[in-house]
């Protein structure tokens, strides 16, 4: 069977290296190749291999070069010995990163605590700013480009050096010191950056908040984190919409602002007691990177806050260590690349793509505006990018438009997707625009853990929608629910298994040890864990595959199942661009019901079909039945415009469940 397995992968080889790169084919031809390719696929042969590193590619790559300098025979190896000897794993990683310290630490870890509440580098001082500036002053540090504007702007490593310095002299002019919180609320583009490192090398916190939160939200999140001045901007443009973060700081009411008018637009009028930019950098004097205890917190970000009140989460200064070693070993940033991710200061991709970048000698491309259309795919090209991070509905809205021509991202080496589940289809469209040439590394961690803790590296096949490792450093369990591990082919709840560096030890507004570890299983050799609410089904050969959160489990007619098993299986189908499904109990017996909500698709035949939601119903119910379960039956199908998420981009399926329960209740 793993021969059978084996031949389907060289079949697939063969179709990409004989018709597959042909600018000229339609997606639709990969499509069928794939389903044609790998029909019949033993479950003992693994996941479908799309894209396989050259034993030359493995060997340049970062994690190829680790395994060979510690003699380990390949990744699993090197996976092995991480969690065997953290301490060890992260001495070389910090060695690797070039990590300067004031004074070096007296031990890596220090576990007398437990694994639940580790002492990292114990005794050191540091300040991760510092160590940004190891690249050449001539290379780019950043490249920035603008919605509307044609040209890209570059920062060289010594400018951006320069530009921070000064900026942190100036905020301390304005009483800013070490240990104080201020907000960042603007977006992510190049004076951005520096401001966010200039209060790390400050010693401050800062309070980085997405610019699409409207003014209630703005100032519960700069309360919590306990702001006393917020960094904001006039106004900029994005998907064509002109934006004013300084109007809602102002809604707010709220704590003083430093307000950046960007280039052609007149600085607006201010409160008393706001002050504009530059009052930042008016002086001529620099200042350097305050060293401090390894737990002294650098950034507070927030979880998503779809229900309730955001967590308020403190990232300290190892933190950045973990964002660095995640893009040198999992995502392979190389000195001199190009690295690039659309998001937001305000979320853990916005700080992470600066630390990742800068630590490891790399450039970060900034796109300031929508990245959803031909601009930004634009960008990429002109920017050289090499690392492209994307999010899956971002991918599904590229593919939807056209927007990426196949072989349009050439110069992309890697790719990478996190956020959410990703699905086949879209997965292998976009791993088609690179010619198949770079694989998709699938992440999936969160802001509590500084990164990811499921991956996946160059140096192992790739195949869509599907994780191949746990990040080096730490590992993972996956349990059923009475604690017990789950086979190859099983299901279950995936835990951590501490301690590493990035993973939070509290929480500002909420209890830690309840929200992570009160009530968790103990792993299969008697271990704490720690939990995040992930499903995945493990596969043969060391993959997994993503079945959403705990959560989205439904239970239908006695069987349970994810809802992103269910979207998954149903968004392949060509009348659909997005869809998201829901369990909705039924008013008497409280048994769940499937409703499915469906963006449709574009075009002529897909939206005539679509448009006729009785038979789309039908058409996905049969499919429904066929790809997962006969018994399984769909109760109603909504057809709607778009599906909504938070600004980190998650399926908001609550609100969807309580859409659903008006419609019944008005009808």
């Amino acid at each position: 069977m793993i021969d059978q397995g084996r031949e389907q992968d060289e079949r697939w080889a063969e179709a990409v290296r004989a018709r597959l790169g042909d600018p000229a084919l339609p997606f639709a031809a990969d499509l069928e190749a794939f389903a044609e390719i790998f029909a019949g696929r033993p479950a003992a042969a693994g996941p479908p291999a799309v894209w396989r590193p050259s034993p030359e590619g493995a060997a340049a790559s970062n994690p190829g070069r680790l395994a060979a300098e510690l003699g380990l025979d390949g990744f699993r190896a090197l996976h092995r010995w991480s969690c065997r000897e953290r301490a060890g794993y992260w001495e070389t990683a910090i060695a690797a990163l070039g990590i300067r310290f004031e004074r070096p630490p007296a031990a890596v870890l220090d576990a007398v605590g437990g694994p639940l509440q580790p002492r990292w580098l114990r005794g050191a001082r540091f300040n991760p700013v510092a160590s940004c500036w190891g690249a050449p002053a001539d290379r780019p540090a950043v490249i920035a480009g603008r919605e509307g504007g044609e040209e890209l702007t570059t920062v060289t490593y010594g400018e951006l050096r320069g530009r921070v310095g000064r900026l942190a002299a100036g905020l301390s002019r304005l009483g800013v010191a070490a240990g104080d919180a201020v907000g960042l609320y603007l977006p992510l583009h190049a004076e951005c950056a520096a401001a966010y490192l200039a209060l790390a090398a400050l010693g401050a916190r800062s309070v980085p908040v997405a610019e699409s939160f409207p003014p209630p939200e703005l100032a519960r999140r700069l309360a919590l984190g306990g702001a006393k001045l917020v960094l904001t901007q006039s106004a900029f443009v994005r998907a064509g919409r002109r934006l004013e973060p300084y109007r809602a700081v102002r809604e707010a009411q709220t704590v003083p602002a430093v307000v950046l008018a960007p280039e052609g637009e007149p600085q607006p009028g201010l409160r008393p007691g706001d002050r504009p930019w530059r009052a930042l950098s008016e002086a001529g004097e620099r200042a350097e990177a305050e060293p401090g205890r390894p737990d002294r917190v650098l950034t507070v970000l927030f979880s998503s806050g779809t229900t309730g009140t955001p967590k308020a989460i403190p990232w300290t200064l190892t933190t950045p260590l973990k964002c660095a070693a995640d893009g040198r070993y999992h995502h392979d940033v190389r000195p001199g690349d190009v690295v690039s991710w659309p998001t937001s200061i305000g979320w853990m991709m916005g700080p992470w793509l600066l630390w990742a970048s800068l630590l490891n000698g790399a450039t970060a491309a900034l796109f300031e505006g929508a990245p959803t259309g031909r601009e930004f795919v634009r960008f990429v090209a002109r920017a050289g990018v090499r690392v492209l991070g994307t999010v899956p509905s971002l991918v599904r809205a590229w593919r939807e438009a056209g927007a990426v021509g196949r072989g349009e991202w050439d110069g992309v080496r890697v790719l990478s997707s996190t956020g959410e589940p990703s699905n086949v289809a879209d997965s292998l469209w976009l791993m088609s625009r690179t010619g198949y040439r770079a694989p998709v590394v699938e992440y999936c961690g969160g802001t509590e853990i500084g990164g990811g803790f499921l991956t996946g590296a160059v140096t192992l096949p790739a195949s869509p929608a599907t994780f191949s490792t746990p990040a080096l450093g730490l590992d993972v369990a996956v349990l059923d629910r009475r604690g017990r591990p789950v086979p190859e082919g099983g299901e279950g709840e995936l835990f951590v298994v501490p301690p590493s560096i990035g993973l939070s030890q509290r929480l500002l507004n909420a209890d830690h040890e309840a929200q992570y570890h009160q009530g968790c299983p103990s792993g299969p050799g008697g271990e704490p864990l720690r939990r995040h609410g992930d499903r995945v089904r493990r596969l043969p050969g060391g993959f997994y595959r993503a079945r959403g959160r705990t959560d989205d489990t439904m239970n239908l007619g006695g069987i349970k199942v994810s809802a992103v098993e269910i979207e998954q299986a149903l968004a392949a189908h060509e009348t659909v661009a997005e869809c998201a499904a829901v369990a909705v109990p039924h008013p008497e017996t409280g048994a769940d019901r499937l409703v499915l909500w469906v963006v449709p698709a574009r075009g002529a035949a897909a939206g005539a079909a679509a448009a006729d939601a009785a038979a789309l119903r039908e058409a996905l119910g049969r499919r429904l039945r066929r790809e997962l379960n006969p018994l399984f039956h769909l109760h109603d199908l909504v057809v709607a415009e778009a599906l909504p998420r938070t600004a980190s981009n998650k399926l908001l399926r609550r609100e969807l469940r309580d859409r659903y329960a008006r419609r019944e209740a008005g009808a």
